[in-house]
């Protein structure tokens, strides 16, 4: 914005500019970004952003995130899984075998429903994606 334009420029003689005399524009009369939180500006803090501080629960010494990671897919899911190659392989009594873990995923969950006999291995099957297999004729196989 250019200068001519600035609110500034019909306050030029008065003496402060807009900014009172009594409380004064000081530079930062409560402190820079969140300071006073538990102090001057308690209430506010309190108000608009309760438990803001403090701890919450138990502290895990040395987490590991690479243990908790646990892909999932569902049992709608599993048809496009199959290759072209197993299906076409799993003629007369044969089943394809989908296996999970060589596909990324560890847990087989048990949303959606299956039509077709699978053979899953996975490192985790939900109880009820273990029903849904076995009422489609497929199995279940649990690798570590």
């Amino acid at each position: 914005m250019t200068t001519a334009l600035r609110k500034n420029r019909k306050k030029r003689g008065h003496v402060s500019a807009g900014h009172g005399r009594v409380g004064k524009h000081r530079k930062h009369p409560s402190g820079r970004g969140n300071a006073g939180g538990q102090h001057h500006h308690r209430i506010w803090f309190d108000k608009y952003h309760p438990g803001y501080f403090g701890k919450v629960g138990m502290r895990h010494f040395h987490y590991k995130k690479n243990p908790m990671v646990k892909p999932t897919c569902n049992v709608n899911q599993l048809q496009a899984m199959v290759s072209e190659a197993d299906s076409k392989a799993a003629t007369g009594n044969k089943v394809p075998v989908v296996d999970l873990t060589s596909k990324g995923v560890f847990k087989l969950l048990g949303k959606g429903f299956i039509t077709t006999p699978l053979i899953v291995k996975a490192r985790f099957i939900s109880r009820i994606a273990e029903k849904k297999l076995k009422a489609a004729g497929g199995a279940c196989v649990v690798s570590a």
